[in-house]
Formats: structure tokens, sequence, C-alpha cells
């Protein structure tokens, strides 16, 4: 029945198109993948009123939201103005508790400022940044998942990160966290499932497991 399929809302990681999705694959007679993408922000836009402007592309009631990354951060901004069945976050982070302090150092000399404009014309340092320095062998093929170079995103992207103020995070969130994360390293996560040898793009090159798993703790109550 129509009715009982599970709407599943993607949200890529920052500068990524949602093509990094492309491999995962939900039996579909329970649920109907969706994919989401970054827009362009209004200057001097906050997080939680571009989490409401692009809340507007979600045309389901009680979805599921995953997000990666930065993308799991806005999610948990969305998550805020409408109702979701469950809230993913993956290679992430709940607060700005398990941000890395080379991150809040950056929040306190205000170093974010000085970034942009070098990643939105450098594609190499980009997928560097975006993706952690493990991709520079194979950065070729991950070039193809960065699309978003703007340097007017770039520049509110690495500001909303870097300084994001969230203390306590939804108790109900579920976290899958890589436990060779080089962005977020996972000696700052908490409460999360550890995916054995999984680094910052594991949603790209471990998607078998999420194929596998995703389906049980999406439906686990």
């Amino acid at each position: 029945m129509t009715n009982d399929v599970i709407h599943v809302y993607l949200m890529p990681g920052m500068a990524a198109n949602p093509i990094i999705f492309e491999h995962i694959k939900l039996p579909e007679h329970q649920f109907k993948i969706h994919w989401l993408e970054w827009m362009i922000p209004i200057k001097n836009e906050t997080i939680s009123a571009y989490a409401l402007r692009l809340s507007k592309f979600i045309k389901h009631e009680n979805i599921v939201l995953l997000g990666v990354s930065f993308g799991g951060v806005l999610v948990q901004e969305i998550s805020k103005h409408i109702k979701v069945r469950k809230l993913i976050i993956v290679s992430s982070v709940k607060s700005m508790h398990e941000l890395p302090k080379h991150m809040l150092l950056a929040k306190k000399a205000k170093a974010y400022k000085l970034v942009p404009t070098q990643l939105a014309s450098n594609i190499d340092v980009l997928a560097k940044y975006a993706f952690g320095s493990s991709v520079a062998k194979r950065l070729d093929l991950y070039k193809k998942y960065l699309s978003v170079n703007d340097s007017r995103y770039l520049s509110w992207a690495l500001k909303e990160m870097v300084c994001w103020n969230q203390e306590i995070h939804d108790p109900k969130i579920v976290h899958i966290h890589g436990d060779n994360d080089a962005v977020f390293p996972i000696k700052n996560i908490t409460n999360c499932i550890v995916v054995k040898n999984g680094t910052h793009i594991m949603i790209i090159n471990k998607y078998k497991w999420f194929n596998e798993n995703l389906p049980t703790i999406i439906l686990d109550s």
C-alpha cells in the first residue's frame, strides 16, 4: 500500500551534491528515497532560517531525515521546524561539544573568514576540506561529488559549521560514525553506532553497510 511507504530524505555534506547517495538502496516496497540539495544562502541568513526554507522541499509527513557531515547539522535544524519519524546523522556531530579542537579555535579566532575564497577557486583543496585529507589518492573520483563551489555558500557553510552552538541534542537522534573519521574524530563523539574502518566518506565507500543496516535502524522504535 502506498500509504505504508516510509519517505526517507537524504541531505549531503558540505559542498556535496546528492550523488553521494547514488548507491544507497532501500527495499522499494517499504521506503522511498528523496534527495535534498544545497541552496545558495540569503545574505546574513541564520542556519535556522535556512533550514526552514529548505524544509519547504519536503513534501511528506512523518519522514525519516538523514544528513551527512554538515548536512547532519542541517537536518537537526530542519527537525526543529517539522515533525520527523526518525532523525539520523552520519559522520557528523550532535552538538558543539563534539567539534574538534581546531574548529573551536577557528571559531574563537574567526579564522573561518579566511578560507572560502581559496576553497571556491581550488577544487582539490575543497575536496580535501570536505572529505578529509585521505581522499588525495582518489581525488578525481571524489570531485564529481562536489558541485557547490559558490563562495557565498562556502562562506556561510564554514561559518555555520564552526560556529554552531547547539548545546543539547535530541535524545532520540541516531548517530552513525566511522572509527577512522579524520574530520570529526570519534574520540570526541558519544552515543553512536560505530562503523568499523569507517572514514568521513563512508556513505560513499561503505554504502553496503548502510543498505544492510538502515532498514532496521529506521524501523527500530
